[in-house]
């Protein structure tokens, strides 16, 4: 499996893989241009200035005209692919449908509503997500105390904890259009009416809180967004604002729900690299390696370890400033999920910084103490 780096969206995780999967495409469409990917359905390419250099976006005839399934950041480069593709196909936008808040998918959203007057279609955690991380007051603010006292936590020095404020004034504002006031909400189960054809709303979590999946059998065809990736493994992050989070209790279930729920025999059409087949075998794959990667750093907090220690057991790669915030979050999805579990136990020294340790060893060593 290929999974060189980690972005907005890349983990880098070491995880296997189970397939083949199979890529009915073998070469994307280069940035700015699209391909039918399906009946009714094209794939937009949009180019990102990040780690994570694409995001798939996606058109689906829906009458005489389209809906949208995610939009791209706010980018004049992106704006103007728009612009060609439905120059060139023709039909009003008639709908927005966005999966979730982060600004690759709803960056456009505000564009799409004041340019072609496409109302937003959205969970209502994710549009509130949005609005939240946007906002002056939301934790993209770069002064947040709480923020600063979670990488401290961590174990970042002085020059991490720069890097990070300076890193938070570029934050979701800048890479998104200001989300439209009123939206249209969509729920897990709902089905929506595209072109006669009924698609309906897979609700997923861990990545975001309520990310929204869309899924036709007639079709045969899986929108899974940031939800299931093929060859990269999604960000699941402790963020500052919800530092006792558990979102990887919740993908991992969210994943195994999704397994029972839809067959496998669906075209795939994720947010990031190729379509594929193969759904059953990388959800599967992706529980098994997040609990190998759960495993691997309860046995490596025999001793106690910060947050900063444990990124050899879960990345391949060597972790710079350039990754450090997502690595951060990762290891702590994984270090909460162990705390919840009873398998870590969390100690703050009196600088303020978090170490963690096997339950199970403590207690050993304190029996032997004892003796």
């Amino acid at each position: 499996m290929t999974n060189p780096t980690i972005g907005h969206d890349d983990s880098g995780l070491n995880l296997p893989t189970y397939g083949p999967l199979i890529f009915p495409i073998e070469t994307p469409p280069a940035f700015g241009t699209f391909v039918q990917v399906a009946p009714e359905i094209y794939w937009l390419r949009g180019s990102m200035p990040m780690v994570l250099n694409h995001i798939n976006v996606y058109l689906i005839k829906d009458g005489d005209g389209w809906t949208v399934l995610d939009t791209g950041i706010s980018t004049p480069e992106i704006q103007q692919a728009w612009r060609n593709m439905l120059t060139q196909l023709g039909g009003p936008v008639k709908r927005v449908i966005v999966t979730h808040y982060h600004p690759d998918h709803v960056g456009n959203a505000g564009w799409f509503y004041r340019e072609h007057g496409a109302p937003l279609w959205m969970s209502r955690t994710e549009i509130l997500m949005a609005r939240y991380v946007t906002s002056p007051a939301g934790p993209m603010n770069a002064n947040s105390q709480e923020a600063v006292d979670f990488y401290r936590a961590a174990g970042f020095d002085d020059s991490q904890i720069e890097a990070y404020k300076e890193r938070r004034t570029r934050g979701f504002g800048f890479m998104s259009e200001e989300i439209p006031y009123n939206y249209h909400r969509i729920q897990d189960g709902e089905k929506i009416m595209i072109n006669d054809t009924a698609w309906e709303v897979v609700v997923g979590r861990g990545h975001s809180p309520e990310h929204a999946c869309l899924y036709s059998a007639h079709h045969k065809v899986l929108f899974s967004g940031d939800q299931v990736l093929p060859n990269i493994t999604t960000n699941v992050s402790v963020m500052p604002s919800e530092p006792e989070a558990n979102p990887l209790k919740e993908w991992i279930e969210s994943l195994a729900a999704i397994r029972d729920r839809l067959p496998d025999d669906v075209l795939v059409l994720p947010a990031h690299n190729r379509p594929f087949y193969g759904l059953h075998a990388r959800l599967t794959a992706l529980i098994d390696g997040h609990e190998r990667n759960l495993r691997e750093l309860h046995a490596l907090c025999e001793q106690p370890k910060r947050a900063i220690d444990v990124f050899g057991v879960l990345f391949k790669r060597k972790i710079d400033n350039d990754v450090l915030f997502m690595a951060t979050g990762e290891s702590y999805s994984h270090i909460n999920c162990l705390l919840q579990r009873g398998k870590l136990a969390r100690e703050v020294d009196a600088k303020g910084v978090a170490y963690f340790r096997q339950t199970d060893a403590r207690h050993a060593r304190s029996v032997k103490a004892a003796e």
